[in-house]
């Protein structure tokens, strides 16, 4: 079949960004082995100074177990739904249910192989994209579900800190480890908030910077051939804000609402792993905690936060768990839960959808 113009007109653009982001490098094994290594070997090295044998005796593996991790599976099934339907509001029903899974599972691998600072958010655009949305449109709709995201964090960390308080949510370990913590807690909701409000002046007030912007770096030398592709673009950013600033309160209520279910889901699958094996007293504060940890690991340079999203898990979670000497056995099943399964379900997704979608740019 003959691709439509408007695919013509942007067969050359995408593929800039294609190349640009680098996919192909992405499905390498080496990059999704090194996360594994790292976490795995933090794991290891720990549990070999920390591990209690005699830990594993207090532990029961009960038919409540099997209820309470399965439910933690079903939190981070909760929070994939949540994902998808808000990207099928946001592209007005054009987008399935099928290719809204292909592309969040698609947007978690490259998050879990790239440092949390970067995350999978730059090449998502490319992933809606393919999946019928113009280049334009795409990124106004990435550019919503990352307010969206952002805008959850913002409300949800100072409603932490004033019914959990500061002492309860970074008393850890010792008073030199509190006050890093709490330092990298807001130096990650600063970055957001920046963030959120130049998301909120490029959708809402002024999408035309956006598109100046845009095509301004494609009149730079070497880029000037995409330069048409590019303010095409920029006029369809600047039309899906049109669109998305004529768009009702309830559907921005029902967007907010599943950005909601997504990250609230995440935030509750400890709370569901430590129900499996001992009871928990205190299940807000072990969900703010949980929802700090995120905030710290956006500075994190490592492949998904590997190794240090265990050794904060530690700092942070070790206080709620009885048995000191399995604290990293715990971290582990929390990741196995809520981490690698987005590694193996991307590398079995990825190349296939790399090959159906660029085959007739080859």
């Amino acid at each position: 079949m003959r691709p439509t113009n408007n695919s013509l007109n942007f067969a050359t653009f995408a593929r800039y960004f294609f190349y640009m982001a680098n996919f192909q490098q992405q499905a390498r094994p080496v990059r999704i082995i090194i996360p594994i290594v790292i976490g795995l070997g933090v794991v290891a090295y720990f549990c070999y100074k920390d591990f209690d044998i005699n830990a594993l005796h207090h532990l029961t593996f009960r038919w409540r177990s099997v209820f309470w991790l399965f439910l933690a599976i079903i939190l981070m099934a909760g929070r994939d739904i949540g994902y998808m339907w808000r990207l099928r509001l946001l592209s007005g029903q054009r987008i399935n249910w099928r290719q809204a899974f292909r592309v969040i599972m698609l947007w978690e691998f490259t998050s879990a192989v790239t440092p949390f600072a970067v995350g999978g958010t730059s090449v998502a655009v490319v992933f809606v994209h393919k999946e019928g949305e113009t280049v334009g449109r795409s990124s106004a709709i990435v550019m919503a579900t990352s307010l969206l995201d952002e805008i959850y964090f913002i409300l949800m960390f100072p409603l932490i800190l004033l019914f959990v308080g500061t002492h309860d949510l970074f008393d850890v370990s010792s008073n030199s480890i509190t006050n890093s913590l709490l330092l990298l807690s807001w130096i990650g909701y600063f970055l957001k908030l920046a963030w959120v409000l130049l998301l909120s002046y490029g959708i809402f007030v002024n999408p035309k910077a956006i598109c100046k912007l845009i095509v301004g770096v494609f009149r730079l030398p070497g880029l000037r051939r995409w330069k048409a592709g590019a303010e095409k673009a920029g006029a369809d950013i600047i039309n899906s804000s049109v669109e998305f600033k004529q768009q009702s309160l309830i559907f921005w209520a029902k967007a907010f609402l599943s950005t909601f279910i997504s990250w609230t889901s995440r935030y509750l699958v400890v709370n569901a792993i430590f129900m499996a094996f001992f009871v928990i007293d205190d299940h807000f504060l072990l969900f703010a905690r949980h929802l700090v940890m995120w905030l710290i690991l956006l500075v994190m340079p490592t492949p998904g936060g590997s190794g240090f999203a265990e050794l904060i898990f530690k700092n942070f979670m070790g206080s709620f768990i009885p048995y000191s000497g399995l604290t990293y056995g715990f971290a582990l099943l929390w990741r196995l839960i809520s981490y690698y399964p987005y590694l193996i379900l991307g590398a079995i997704i990825f190349p296939r959808w790399l090959t159906t979608k660029f085959r007739k740019n080859k």
